[in-house]
């Protein structure tokens, strides 16, 4: 099956797949995508078409805005590029697909800064707006990434730096009214938390429209944010890896970090119920369990302890966010939860931002198999898509609100990659990930192999994976075969530098690489090394795995 597989990868025609192109722009931004040579092939046919209908549909969201250059869109009803998500965590994924547009996106968001420091928190064809700052993904992260995945262009890492700077310095002096040095909502749309239980009693939007200012009549007003200072503060964290790469000091910039961490956890964090709220003006906590915790999770908030165990009470937990489909916008056991995914509502659905944002929060502690648990319902969920919509049930999987949705669509493209495709990584690294999504739906297979293909730095890989076996073809050739159920890390010329167990089990076979064969056996999560390129160490660390819970 493998060999027929990988012919069957090799003859796909991307052109043929995605028929005729509907703007200009299609056609170079296209051109990129087959540049890097991101093609996939399954054994089911019905996956298959969902892929390319993703590709198809992307296409759709990228669009010239601003200028001549296509920038990414949001998708469906949102004709626009917002900060909070478009200009963050969507195109840091794009950028490993067609890295041209995600920079152009960045870049607008600098161009479009107020003089003030403020900068846009949406882009549409009527211009910038700057009603309120909408702030999730850490902009500087995104923004590190994909400079150390694309060349490593100083001159586009030296604008964003100084706008970012410019941007911080704007949030001290404008959000931070009650002197906690964290950072405050004075809205809903603030957070893009449309309609979740969190803002009750909240306007939508700042008073009169200014994003400096909040309702002087609210009784509860302004809220210091755990999602924003947890922005801020991991924002710090890699302003200050940006500035060094720069030649200056980061020093100063992790001063400050350290002064939004201590902030967070004095004045959002409740030790008993070791979960992150906001802060109202009378002091008062907040009380609604909101997706706000993977928020800060995925802002690099806490040791891997700490980590373990917001996925043991909360992340993991069929009563909180674990839902059939993850993860949900609030806790199912608040009785304000709200399941229903028809509208735009972070009252309970599970979003498709929650789950672009999540894999961050996972990977940084090394919590790789716990992280399959979500990739397989929703790749169940994908089976059967044809919309790309905001938001699923979290009961049924269904697609809800509005269509063409570029997260959905980029989470198609990126769960795909890490489940069983070959990955970019930052740090001259790439991912061979040897798993297959799972007929966890009426046990309907999705596919019981697959293949992918990418270039990378002009070297064509191609990695076949099969219920036993994966085989990695490097320039047409195999040059790595191992057990299914395991990850293999290389440089980004292919060269093996370690295995990780993404499996429950202890995956067990032989690894073929370069003239060597070694018996392995590889627990969950557990990291092995290739030491000189002859011999497996592994790492002292034994992690183990954390399984959901029911409590």
């Amino acid at each position: 099956m493998s060999l027929d597989l990988l012919n069957k990868l090799r003859a796909i025609q991307i052109e043929e797949r995605l028929g005729e192109l509907k703007k200009a722009s299609d056609g170079p931004v296209l051109k990129e995508w087959m540049h890097h040579g991101v093609k996939f092939a399954a054994s089911s046919e019905k996956f298959e078409r969902v892929y390319y209908e993703a590709l198809r549909k992307l296409l759709d969201c990228v669009v010239p805005t601003g200028g001549d250059k296509p920038i990414l869109h949001e998708g469906g009803i949102y004709l626009g590029c917002w900060l909070e998500s478009t200009g963050t965590i969507n195109a840091e994924l794009l950028s490993r697909f067609i890295p041209s547009v995600s920079q152009t996106t960045y870049e607008l968001f600098a161009d479009f800064q107020r003089e003030d420091g403020l900068m846009p928190y949406k882009l549409t064809e009527a211009g910038p707006s700057y009603r309120q700052i909408q702030l999730v993904t850490p902009l500087a992260r995104s923004v590190w990434n994909h400079y150390q995945m694309n060349g490593q262009d100083k001159a586009f890492l030296r604008k964003m730096y100084a706008a970012m700077e410019r941007y911080d310095e704007w949030l001290q002096t404008y959000r931070n009214t009650r002197g906690s040095n964290a950072v405050e909502a004075f809205c809903t749309f603030d957070t893009g938390h449309d309609l979740s239980p969190r803002f009750w009693h909240v306007p939508d939007t700042p008073h009169r429209n200014d994003a400096r200012t909040y309702n002087p009549d609210s009784p509860i007003l302004p809220f210091i944010a755990p999602d924003l200072t947890a922005n801020v503060y991991c924002q710090r964290l890699y302003l200050a890896k940006i500035a060094e790469e720069l030649g200056e000091s980061g020093e100063p910039w992790l001063v400050k970090a350290e002064i939004s961490l201590n902030s967070l956890f004095e004045y959002c964090f409740d030790a008993e119920d070791q979960f992150f709220y906001d802060r109202d003006k009378n002091e008062e906590l907040v009380r609604v369990q909101s997706d706000v915790l993977l928020r800060v999770l995925a802002c690099e908030v806490g040791d891997r302890a700490f980590f373990d165990q917001a996925l043991n009470k909360y992340l993991l937990n069929t009563r909180k966010f674990f839902a059939k489909y993850p993860f949900t916008s609030i806790a199912m056991d608040d009785p304000r939860f709200d399941p229903f995914s028809s509208y735009n509502s972070w009252a309970g659905p599970s979003n498709f931002l929650s789950l672009i944002r999540a894999p961050h929060a996972f990977e940084h502690h090394g919590r790789y198999v716990e992280l399959t648990y979500v990739l397989y319902p929703i790749m169940a969920a994908f089976h059967k898509m044809t919309r790309f919509s905001q938001a699923l049930s979290p009961w049924t999987g269904e697609e809800g609100f509005t269509q063409t949705y570029s997260p959905a669509i980029l989470c198609m493209l990126d769960y795909v990659e890490r489940l069983c495709g070959i990955m970019p990584r930052p740090g001259n690294e790439l991912w061979f990930t040897g798993l297959l999504p799972y007929a966890v739906d009426h046990g309907e297979e999705i596919a019981d192999a697959t293949a992918y293909s990418r270039i990378v730095d002009g070297v064509s890989f191609e990695l076949v994976n099969t219920t036993d076996e994966s085989i990695v073809y490097r320039d047409g050739k195999a040059s790595l075969q191992f057990p299914n159920g395991l990850r293999a890390v290389t440089d980004r010329q292919g060269n093996l530098k370690s295995l990780i167990g993404m499996s429950v089990r202890t995956v067990e076979g032989i690894v073929t690489y370069a003239g060597q064969e070694w018996q392995v056996a590889v627990k969950g999560n557990e990291r092995i090394n290739v030491v000189n390129g002859l011999e497996l160490k592994k790492v002292d660390v034994d992690m183990g795995v954390i399984a959901p819970t029911y409590r």
